[in-house]
């Protein structure tokens, strides 16, 4: 397998089982929200991947951060494009080695899995159905080129923030509802009175989403 990841299998075991796929946040690891398995629906495969590159011990990037001498962020978008393209690819990896329904995968971010979520959905939308991004924004950049005449009929998307987030602003993450809804992908969004994290309500909500 391409990417390290845990799984969790799924309680209600059906011939093919919808997959949700854990992408993890800068500096983090495939531990971290796979401490949400226990609480995602039982139906599922919930699988957690491992970004691939190494940034210190346990703790993992999908593509650097740099800073500039006015100490800007900016990403790399080379890391980025191949993280994107590592996750494709480890979906079919995943679909041909285990009973998971092609048709009926969501992808789960954090922060920087969060932006590489969008970044896989719009460049791969028949391999994805659903995304649940906390706590990132789009990055177009990280899409493949001329993504905006895929098909995103099939696409659904559930956008969280806090309104309070120091790492990532939340006016990047408001900035991305107007963007999709303009390629006609179905999004909700929902903002939280707390920082670079999930709340509680947040996680709730999007399960609720997912069961909807």
């Amino acid at each position: 397998m391409i990417l390290h990841h845990l799984v969790r299998e799924p309680k209600i075991k059906l011939e093919k089982n919808p997959l949700l796929l854990l992408l993890h946040g800068y500096g983090s690891n495939e531990e971290d929200l796979f401490s949400f398995a226990k609480e995602l629906p039982e139906e599922y495969y919930v699988i957690s991947a491992r970004a691939p590159y190494d940034l210190m011990f346990g703790s993992y990037a999908w593509y650097a951060i740099n800073f500039d001498a006015d100490e800007n962020k900016f990403s790399d978008l080379n890391q980025a494009r191949s993280s994107r393209d590592l996750i494709s690819n480890f979906i079919d990896e995943l679909i041909e080695n285990y009973p998971i329904d092609a048709q009926n995968v969501t992808l789960i971010g954090f922060s920087q899995g969060s932006i590489l979520s969008y970044a896989v959905a719009l460049s791969f939308p028949q391999k994805v159905q659903r995304v649940v991004a906390i706590s990132g924004y789009l990055n177009t950049e990280m899409a493949v080129e001329n993504y905006a005449q895929n098909d995103f009929s099939n696409l659904r998307i559930f956008a969280s923030h806090g309104t309070v987030d120091q790492v990532i602003p939340v006016d990047w993450a408001r900035k991305t509802k107007p963007a999709l809804e303009a390629l006609g992908i179905e999004m909700t969004y929902k903002e939280y009175p707390i920082g670079h994290g999930v709340s509680p309500q947040n996680f709730f909500d999007f399960r609720s989403w997912l069961e909807a």
